[in-house]
């Protein structure tokens, strides 16, 4: 990938960031090199515990850390904007995880300041990196013209007002956090939406407990997507043509095995397994784009970027109207 792994900073000490710093050690092309909270004590136990060297108790402390090559915002979803600014004005490439912010607006100016700066900014959409999915964009145009994708992602979660997903103040809901795993994955396939139609079933704080979507589109397509944090739904997803089928197995958003089904013929199965939980294969291409002196990955750009977070914000308005 490059000559030297790449260094990199993580802000933030949640699970996801554990989860990236473990999947970190599965590849050659980067390594985690610091981490940054907003206590010192979060910092020292998050480094303690995966054995990272540098721990800074700001997240300034981390974007100026002189041996912090690149810095991936885990941080809360509000936080996200704030962040990943942070980062780029300190002259460092981001990863920010998703959602990328929390609307279209945020989103875009961050990808204002990116390009300003000439600087490497990308969604976190490990999704988009996955073995399967790459195999699965590749066997799109055999399937005809695509008339429906179908994509649902459901967990179920203890009711907690201080939990994440039901606190308004951290972002919760079931949209900005599964959600937007479906939006996603329809708008890999099918590119923007015309049309947006949406209902959504509040949770007990008044963030979206469950949230169903259909997508319209110029070439008579439709999507049809839901999320919910109130039980655990099979987390499939189908892409339907007029000359064949794609059903990947759930969880569709990790490393998962898919199933091709012709209108007439033999269906053929695609079998994959991977190694920890599949977030490497993002750090991979981070460092594979910026050893190419590139400023955005052609597999989650940042336009798309963008116009996915439009879309959700036109499924947010149409739950309210």
């Amino acid at each position: 990938m490059t000559n030297a792994p790449l260094r990199w900073g993580i802000m933030g000490t949640g699970g996801i960031a554990g989860a990236f710093a473990r999947d970190l050690r599965l590849t050659e092309s980067g390594v985690v090199a610091a981490v940054g909270s907003r206590s010192a004590g979060s910092a020292e136990k998050f480094a303690d515990e995966l054995g990272i060297p540098t721990r800074h108790s700001s997240y300034e402390a981390l974007a100026n850390d002189p041996d912090v090559d690149v810095v991936y915002v885990a941080t809360p979803h509000p936080m996200h904007h704030a962040n990943a600014q942070l980062a780029l004005e300190a002259g460092k490439p981001v990863l920010v995880e998703k959602p990328f912010t929390m609307n279209a607006g945020e989103a875009r100016d961050l990808v204002d300041l990116a390009r300003a700066r000439n600087l490497f900014l990308m969604e976190a959409m490990w999704t988009r990196f996955l073995p399967h999915i790459r195999h699965i964009r590749e066997l799109v145009p055999q399937l005809g013209d695509v008339v429906t994708v179908a994509a649902d992602h459901g967990q179920w979660f203890a009711e907690d007002p201080a939990f994440r997903l039901f606190a308004p103040e951290l972002g919760g809901g079931a949209l900005l956090d599964l959600g937007i795993y479906p939006v996603s994955f329809a708008s890999m396939i099918l590119g923007p939406p015309e049309r947006v139609a949406a209902m959504a079933t509040p949770a007990f704080t008044g963030v979206d407990a469950q949230t169903s979507m259909l997508f319209g589109y110029a070439s008579g397509a439709q999507a049809v997507l839901t999320c919910t944090l109130s039980a655990v739904s099979p987390t499939t997803a189908t892409i339907v043509g007029t000359d064949a089928r794609i059903e990947v197995d759930g969880p569709f958003y990790a490393p998962a095995s898919f199933t091709v089904i012709p209108r007439d013929g033999e269906r053929s199965r695609f079998e994959y397994v991977d190694e920890g939980l599949g977030l490497r294969h993002e750090a991979d291409e981070v460092a594979l784009r910026l050893a190419a002196g590139e400023i955005e990955s052609p597999l989650m750009p940042l336009d798309e970027t963008v116009s996915i977070m439009t879309t959700v914000d036109a499924v947010l308005a149409a739950t309210r109207t």
